[in-house]
């Protein structure tokens, strides 16, 4: 039995990528990076970024219709451009709220007409970094009145909310799956859901696979990143890298709800210029992590769930590795 999923790759990440000490891959055209992705075997769609794929929209729009490439979301960025330094969504200043807000609805309209009916946004810019340094009470109201607000423009386009601790902001508004279910809730929309990436769940000391559940259960799995770490950073790794037995599981439980929707890659490169080689691998790792679920077997993975008994379920994962 197959995933029911498709696999998307974040277009932004062919271009240039650096840190504050080093930049490893060079600029490169939209139009470029459209057409590497040719190169990466079963890659079936992008995730285009609003606004740096779309600072002429009418060009950008016109450039990814033309590859021919399935639009799996179109990403808002709302911690890069200089007017953000202080929030979007929660910023003290109203006129900027009421400007994420307008660019979360600009998304939702882009989408719809690159056929797609996602928009995904990661409030990294909201939060705080001290104590005694906002109001906690009202960031959260005006989080959740901006993205109400935004979610009533259609209802044929879904708005899925990604949760991370840290960074740009020490504390994030949005760190964790608990604060993402929590906000859904409050905001009462039918098309507001999660975007869950893999890694910052993993740097929120979370069971990956635990509280991918929890949002099924819950209905408002939307959306999936997927990436890897050592739990202490977000280094957006390889899928599986570190982290084999929260993949697999996560993907068990994926399968067992009989989710259908869409995992984007969200993994970088810090050896070089080999974007396209880590796109590959993460691909090649993907599946070989579905190989592996349909080796052990769903029936034995749900027997071992259902006895409990590490010293056996351990050794028995491990022997499926030989």
């Amino acid at each position: 039995m197959a995933l029911r999923v498709k696999h998307s790759v974040m277009v932004g990440l062919l271009g240039r990528q650096s840190n504050r000490f080093h930049t490893y891959t060079p600029d490169r055209s939209l139009a470029e990076r459209l057409d590497m992705l040719r190169q990466i075997p079963g890659c079936e769609g992008i995730e285009p970024v609003y606004p740096s794929e779309f600072r002429d929209v009418t060009a950008g729009a016109r450039a990814i219709r033309e590859s021919g490439w399935a639009v799996s979301a179109v990403n808002l960025n709302v911690k890069g451009d200089d007017h953000w330094r202080n929030g979007s969504f929660t910023s003290p200043d109203p006129a900027i709220r009421a400007a994420a807000v307008r660019d979360l609805r600009i998304c939702m309209d882009l989408a719809a007409e690159l056929g797609s009916d996602l928009v995904t946004c990661c409030p990294l810019i909201d939060g705080h970094n001290y104590s005694f340094q906002v109001d906690y009470v009202a960031q959260w109201r005006w989080l959740v009145e901006g993205v109400r607000e935004a979610a009533g423009h259609r209802d044929d386009v879904r708005i899925s909310m990604e949760f991370k601790p840290s960074e740009e902001r020490n504390y994030c508004i949005l760190a964790d799956t608990g604060r993402s279910l929590h906000l859904c809730n409050q905001v009462g929309r039918e098309n507001v859901g999660i975007t869950y990436d893999m890694g910052h769940a993993l740097v929120a000391k979370e069971a990956p696979a635990a509280t991918t559940a929890l949002t099924l259960e819950a209905g408002k799995l939307f959306y999936m990143h997927f990436n890897d770490n050592g739990r202490e950073w977000d280094w957006d790794m390889i899928p599986g890298s570190v982290n084999v037995w929260d993949l697999v599981e996560t993907l068990y439980y994926l399968d067992r709800a009989d989710w259908e929707g869409w995992l984007c890659y969200d993994v970088l490169t810090r050896s070089g210029d080999d974007v396209l080689g880590v796109q590959v691998a993460t691909l090649e790792v993907m599946r070989a992590a579905e190989a592996l679920l349909d080796k052990i077997g769903r029936p034995a993975l749900a027997e071992m769930i259902a006895e409990g008994a590490p010293h056996r379920s351990v050794p028995a994962l491990w022997r499926a590795l030989l």
